[in-house]
């Protein structure tokens, strides 16, 4: 898989997306990278501890969060990902749902689209990316945390993406599946979805887990957001062992370290 200038080849390798937060209510680090500089200093940071791509979101999708308009997320993200774009050699993820700040996004340097409702939220938006031929990230949500059957409704709502996607003509080896931890998710499902994540293959595409400081991880160890690394490496190496070839975290170091430890113990002595 080709994202931005770099390819994704390594087989059973688990890759690292570093989160950055252009705004100022994320629920782990919002207000800590709204200036330019401030941004840039931290990619670098990431970068050097085992960073193998960027997600910039501008909007808070946090519980409860308040969604602001498309001008302002633009005005959020673009100065941010040209600036990552112009300095770095690093493929850029834009963390949003809406097509017009794909579409700016996009045109700024945008790699990959990482949209938490799965072309789901807006029918644009999958038009949006098949046309730009850009990378994205389909994630499971809900509105309510309602199921029958589980794991067989996540993986008809990720099916039904994928048929938007397919109609739209996004190419298939564009696609990287979510299952959306923390969204649309009783705390109960989020243990499950981690657990049981080696169910996703079935779909046949790449998957990428997020976790990172999540409240599956507080509500388990009773830790505030600030005090849940440890819990955040135990998932990252639940995604090396359940095959998933990115996770997304705050912690770039800490968890890219793990996942080295967990390759070596699964590959190194063949």
């Amino acid at each position: 898989m080709r994202i931005g200038n770099k390819e994704f080849v390594r087989q059973g390798h688990t890759y690292v997306m570093g989160i950055l937060n252009v705004t100022p209510d994320s629920f782990s680090d919002g207000g800590s990278y709204q200036k330019i500089d401030q941004a840039l200093f931290h990619v670098e940071e990431m970068l050097q501890d085992g960073m193998d791509i960027v997600d910039i979101g501008g909007e808070s999708t946090r519980p409860g969060y308040t969604m602001i308009s498309e001008e302002e997320e633009i005005a959020r993200v673009m100065p941010v990902i040209e600036a990552v774009k112009a300095r770095f050699q690093i493929p850029i993820s834009l963390d949003t749902y809406k097509p017009e700040v794909a579409r700016a996004g996009i045109s700024a340097g945008a790699d990959l689209i990482n949209d938490i409702w799965g072309l789901r939220y807006d029918p644009e938006m999958a038009q949006v990316i098949a046309k730009s031929d850009c990378t994205c990230c389909l994630m499971h949500n809900r509105k309510e945390a309602v199921y029958e059957r589980y794991m067989e409704e996540v993986l008809q709502d990720l099916s039904k993406s994928l048929k938007i996607a397919q109609e739209a003509g996004i190419d298939p080896g564009k696609i990287i599946l979510d299952p959306g931890v923390g969204f649309g998710k009783s705390y109960e499902n989020n243990l499950e979805i981690i657990d049981r994540l080696e169910m996703l293959h079935s779909l046949g595409y790449p998957i990428l887990l997020g976790t990172s400081r999540k409240s599956v991880i507080g509500n388990t160890l009773d830790l505030p957001k600030d005090e849940r690394l440890e819990g955040t490496i135990v998932t990252s190496v639940y995604a090396v062992l359940k095959g998933a070839m990115f996770v997304r975290v705050h912690d770039v170091k800490e968890n890219a370290r793990a996942i080295r430890m967990a390759e070596a113990i699964r590959d190194g002595y063949r």
